[in-house]
């Protein structure tokens, strides 16, 4: 029994593989027929086979990168705001179509907050921060004492048609001081990608409101000083219980105008000890001290002032040609900037920058130099400066017209003007540390600000505690 249905489905087998045959069309194809069965399958038995071709794509990749000549170098600066992103990828783009030898990668960085600094030395550390990157001028001697930048005076010198002097003289001093030596001059840590100087953003309906005297015409007669600053956001203050004359933030840059219009500053001459208290410098702490506490004019410090500024509530408002798009894009009333009034020693201000670097460690110096020279060229300081946030380092007239011609507001010659006002240059410290000395300064200020320690409390202990971040 079991013999016949063993002969059986033999028969069987053999009709149907009959049929197979008679439906694949011939004899010939049956060895096709199988490998057909598994269509889908195939590929992947036979992937080993197909990624042959992917083994070999260096080779043929080589071919394309030795006719182009092309070195992949990527880079990375703070933007403000996406219209500043935008700027700088068309900026990257345009430098990468003109430039067979280079391909560009733009990395927009975050905010201008430690954070960023502290990013760019963890890669920095890891072998994976950008060929070329920007820095606050505050950071240069860190990263370069470190390190952790390359000094690119070798390859700037060997470099037809560069020269340091066509760049501001206050930020070319700290890009190429030599610490070895303590003489600028002998080497060249990067190129200032622009400069800022501080204005007072005017809120001009709140100013007629109150009747008060309007900032530019005193400006423009010599009689823009302390006290008349004093008089127009008092006039201004009145106007309500929600209204503020004036308002800043509260970092360095904007309590230090203070100290320096009174004759004072943070350091000493040669920026080896702490300055801050020295009777010039108290009497501008102590001028400020007023504003927010005995004259009561001012939103409280501490307090981010932007946002009131913005709504209509604040009618002086001191910042950088940064906070610029913002107002343009958010205030609901008729703006302009003026000058900061002049101080007891007469004008002062801050000239802000931060400077393109090249990563110690990139496999490619030559071609991160080259970039860094493309990046501040006058045509692309130029068209970062049409937004208004940035006046180019570069001192070409071409340049400054491309800042000068953004409006609102009509009067950003105010900015220019405060850089030709003999401003304190923003710099790193060669001899000590400066976020050190930042993080002892700042709270010391602000509690004198707040009104929680007296001017000469903090007279007398500051330096103490402020010198112990230089070196010794």
């Amino acid at each position: 029994m079991n013999k016949l249905k063993s002969i059986l489905t033999v028969v069987i087998m053999l009709v149907l593989m009959s049929a197979l045959l008679v439906a694949c069309g011939g004899a010939d194809e049956p060895a096709e027929a199988p490998a057909e069965e598994p269509a889908a399958e195939e590929p992947a038995a036979e992937e080993p086979a197909a990624e042959e071709p992917v083994a070999e794509e260096p080779a043929a990749e080589e071919p394309a990168e030795e006719m182009a000549g092309e070195v992949a170098l990527r880079w990375r600066t703070r933007p403000d705001n996406q219209a500043e992103i935008d700027v700088y990828q068309s900026v990257s783009d345009g430098i990468d179509a003109a430039n067979d030898n280079l391909s560009l990668t733009y990395e927009p960085g975050g905010s201008e907050t430690a954070s960023y600094q502290d990013v760019l030395k963890t890669e920095l550390a890891a072998g994976t921060a950008p060929d070329v990157f920007w820095i606050p001028g505050t950071d240069v001697a860190d990263f370069a004492t470190r390190g952790l930048i390359m000094d690119m005076r070798q390859m700037a010198d060997a470099t037809g048609g560069y020269a340091d002097d066509d760049f501001y003289p206050g930020p070319m001093f700290h890009l190429t001081f030599n610490p070895e030596s303590g003489n600028a001059g002998e080497a060249l840590w990067g190129l200032p990608r622009d400069v800022s100087a501080f204005a007072l953003y005017l809120n001009l309906d709140l100013l007629a409101e109150a009747g008060a005297p309007d900032p530019r015409e005193l400006a423009a007669a010599g009689e823009w000083n302390w006290d008349s600053f004093l008089e127009v956001a008092t006039a201004i203050d009145g106007l309500g219980d929600d209204i503020f004359g004036y308002g800043q933030n509260a970092w360095w840059g904007p309590y230090g105008y203070w100290i320096n219009a009174a004759g004072g500053g943070f350091f000493d001459e040669a920026r080896e000890a702490c300055g801050l208290d020295t009777p010039e410098s108290l009497a501008g702490l102590e001028f400020e001290q007023k504003i927010y506490q005995d004259f009561d004019v001012a939103v409280p410090y501490g307090e981010d002032s932007e946002p009131p500024f913005l709504a209509g509530k604040v009618g002086i408002f001191q910042n950088g040609p940064w906070a610029t798009p913002g107002t343009r894009a958010s205030a609901d009333f008729n703006w302009d900037v003026v000058e900061l009034p002049d101080g007891p020693a007469g004008p002062s201000n801050w000239l802000f920058w931060g400077a393109y670097v090249v990563n110690a460690n990139t496999e490619h110096p030559e071609e991160a130099w080259q970039l860094v020279q493309e990046l501040t060229t006058a045509e692309t300081q130029g068209k970062v400066a049409e937004l208004g946030a940035n006046i180019p380092s570069r001192v070409s007239q071409e340049a400054l017209d491309a800042f000068l011609t953004f409006s609102p507001p009509d009067n950003n010659q105010a900015f220019l003007n405060g850089l030709a006002n003999n401003p304190a240059t923003e710099g790193p410290l060669w001899a000590g540390s400066w976020p050190e000395y930042d993080a002892v300064m700042g709270p010391a200020v602000q509690s004198v600000l707040t009104g929680e320690t007296s001017v000469d409390d903090f007279a007398a202990t500051i330096c103490n505690e402020a010198n112990k971040a230089f070196s010794q």
